[in-house]
């Protein structure tokens, strides 16, 4: 007998099935057709928010949380981090190898040749009330870019899809930059491809009244390996999110633009601002024995610890942390990771977050370091936006190239009332009275 199967005895009838095993799964349909009747629709499994549930099949990241392992196309984080540019790892992501020099020479060309926008864009965005949210600004702006594009509709085509793709990276970190000057209220910058990816973000974002923006070298780098950090990571929200909505075959803007509304929410891409907040609430080192304490009786919560996912460290927090002395070295060391540092040494010895595997993740130093850089709080999530938008068109192309994918519709268990006959008005304050 075939061991990579599941033997299932359904005790409602004793009939016996054997479902396959495949990759360690088997597959939700194979359950239909255990049922008790003829009129039965057949079992069904019930997993809110998908804590059990694999919804694709994908080659883009690999993660094990119980082993803390985390690799994008194969490659430890550890090492693209140490070794690569961001856009050396965007072109991984997207074409699955890593490029030769020359393939990354014409990569990086490519994209930065993308990086202006519409100068009708510039006018939508100035539409936007002084303080909007950067994120807001940025949502909506990318959604609009379908209407820049109409072209875009044709993303089946590979020629299309791909200009897309290259575009959208190219003008992420425009339209960011974009968004936080306007906040700021401060006039835009225009690009200029020939910084780079990273240093051109900064200057777009930093520029004043200098004829160049002289990029710190070692803030960039930091950046760099931020974004590379954040260009992926597996079937999160929001990349959830990218693949429900492009299986409708939205075109890519909108599709990105609903991946960027679920990366806005705090306890996504909102984690790490939260964290700052804590740390604020916390205020020094003498106060966290206190604060500890109210964490085990259920009065705070711990932010920036545990993960979903994650049941060791976060190799992507161990990384944030090196990166943290460094960015301070040359910013001066914020105060607050003095308090983080130890709050740290505290839970990772304390036997109430030990046996509940809470480990930082990766939101628990990056927020310290953007503040140190200069980005105000409301910026992070947008920060987090720009690499991740990477991660969500690779996941979005091979979805599209998935012959098993269709439109994203899960099923429900209805709990509802049964059949109940309409009831004319006159008659529903009475029948009210004799529940």
């Amino acid at each position: 007998m075939d061991n990579q199967s599941l033997t299932i005895i359904d005790n409602r009838t004793d009939k016996t099935y054997t479902l396959p095993i495949t990759n360690g799964t088997i597959r939700a349909m194979d359950l239909r057709q255990i049922k008790t009747g003829a009129e039965d629709f057949g079992l069904m499994t019930y997993d809110p928010a998908f804590m059990n549930t694999a919804s694709c099949q994908s080659a883009v990241t690999y993660l094990d949380g119980d082993r803390g392992i985390l690799r994008y196309r194969g490659y430890p984080i550890e090492q693209l981090a140490e070794n690569c540019t961001f856009l050396e790892v965007a072109y991984l992501l997207i074409h699955g190898e890593l490029p030769t020099a020359a393939e990354l020479d014409a990569w990086n060309e490519e994209v930065m040749r993308h990086v202006l926008v519409h100068e009708n864009v510039k006018k939508f965005m100035d539409g936007f009330h002084h303080d909007a949210h950067p994120m807001g600004i940025l949502m909506s702006t990318v959604a609009a870019l379908s209407t820049f594009y109409p072209e875009a509709k044709h993303f089946k085509e590979p020629v299309s899809r791909r200009l897309q793709i290259v575009r959208l990276i190219g003008k992420m970190p425009t339209l960011a930059s974009y968004a936080f000057r306007h906040r700021m209220g401060m006039p835009y910058v225009f690009p200029e491809p020939e910084l780079g990816y990273t240093k051109n973000y900064m200057n777009m974002l930093w520029k004043r009244t200098e004829p160049h923006y002289a990029a710190n070298p070692v803030i960039a780098r930091a950046l760099e390996v931020l974004f590379i950090l954040h260009a992926d990571h597996e079937q999160n929200c929001s990349t959830n999110t990218m693949r429900a909505v492009g299986s409708a075959m939205a075109d890519p803007y909108a599709t990105t633009a609903a991946a960027i509304a679920a990366l806005s929410g705090p306890l996504h891409g909102g984690a790490n601002e939260e964290v700052l907040r804590m740390l604020d609430e916390i205020g020094s080192v003498d106060h966290i024995p206190a604060f500890i304490a109210q964490v085990k009786e259920g009065k705070r919560k711990l932010m920036g610890f545990g993960h979903r996912v994650y049941k060791n460290y976060d190799p992507r927090a161990r990384i944030i942390k090196r990166t943290a002395d460094e960015v301070f070295q040359v910013t001066g060391r914020n105060p607050k990771l003095d308090i983080a540092v130890e709050l740290e040494k505290i839970a990772l010895n304390d036997e109430y977050f030990v046996k509940r595997k809470l480990y930082p993740n990766v939101d628990f130093y990056s927020g310290i370091i953007y503040q140190a850089m200069g980005f105000t709080p409301d910026h992070f999530t947008v920060l987090f936006g720009i690499p991740r938008t990477v991660g969500w068109l690779a996941q979005w192309q091979e979805l599209l190239q998935d012959p098993d994918q269709k439109i994203a519709r899960p099923r429900q268990i209805y709990i509802g009332a049964d059949k109940r006959d309409f009831v004319p008005m006159e008659q529903r304050g009475a029948q009210l009275a004799h529940v």
